[in-house]
């Protein structure tokens, strides 16, 4: 059995939406009227729950929503994958799967069977492949324990999944995997906000980019009517032309986010 997909948002709605975020850490202003997904580690921690932001609006699915908590993120579909990726090295692959959300019998022992079926299940949806189920997650290669992680998200229903640095420090083959699997992630329906720094890689997998520089949105671009200098010109803080271009498209679609940190 394997999670269902998504529903679609009505056509021409953001599945997520920022408007006017701010969040200060002292003296120090880490966002500045940041919108509509944009940003790195602060943005992301607060989009997940784990740092809410001091003031901004936050829609999911055109309905407005406070997110005080991960739990709270969860609930409205929005899962994170962090740089480190939080798998226990010495588990095997199922049980990282449902860590934490393990399926219980009435007499409180593990559905096993069960579990590895739905793990199973969503690991051939998006295409992953490992030596076994039950392989420790110590054995796997760096993009294998990517794709573990990002299963991990859509078993929980996921509609929109963060994804941070999720190429940093992998060689070419698993970038590679890494990569393809952001596009499957969007093939079946889920909005994908991939936080980068390799330009290749947004390019390769993003339909729009979003540069945040000293905590300001500073340009959006459609990757298909922009080029790679233009959006390094936007993180350095060069000056030409207009750079913002006008980006319509939230419906379960990749973005990529970059700045000069």
């Amino acid at each position: 059995m394997t999670s269902p997909l998504p529903e679609q948002p009505p056509r021409g709605e953001p599945r997520l939406l920022m408007r006017g975020i701010n969040k200060s850490f002292g003296a120090v202003n880490a966002l500045t009227d940041v919108d509509n997904g944009a940003g790195k580690s602060t943005l992301i921690k607060t989009i997940a729950g784990v740092g809410p932001a001091d003031s901004g609006e936050i829609f999911v699915e055109g309905q407005p929503v406070k997110i005080t908590s991960p739990q709270v993120a969860t609930r409205l579909g929005i899962e994170t994958v962090y740089q480190d990726l939080a798998l226990c090295d010495n588990l095997d692959v199922v049980a990282n799967l449902f860590l934490g959300r393990e399926e219980h019998t009435p007499a409180f022992s593990l559905r096993e069977n069960d579990m590895e079926q739905r793990g199973l299940g969503v690991l051939r949806t998006l295409e992953v492949k490992i030596p076994s189920i039950r392989s420790l997650v110590a054995s796997l290669s760096g993009g294998q324990r990517q794709a573990i992680a990002v299963a991990k998200a859509i078993l929980r229903n996921a509609r929109v999944v963060l994804l941070d640095e999720p190429t940093a420090a992998l060689g070419v083959a698993q970038t590679r995997q890494v990569l393809n699997l952001i596009l499957r992630l969007r093939d079946q329906g889920l909005a994908v906000v991939v936080i980068s720094h390799n330009l290749a890689d947004v390019f390769e997998v993003v339909d729009r980019v979003i540069v945040l520089r000293l905590g300001r949105r500073v340009a959006t671009f459609d990757v298909k009517s922009t080029t790679p200098e233009r959006v390094v010109s936007a993180i350095t803080g060069a000056e030409f032309g207009e750079l913002r271009s006008a980006t319509t498209n939230g419906n379960g679609v990749s973005e990529g986010v970059t700045n000069n940190e």
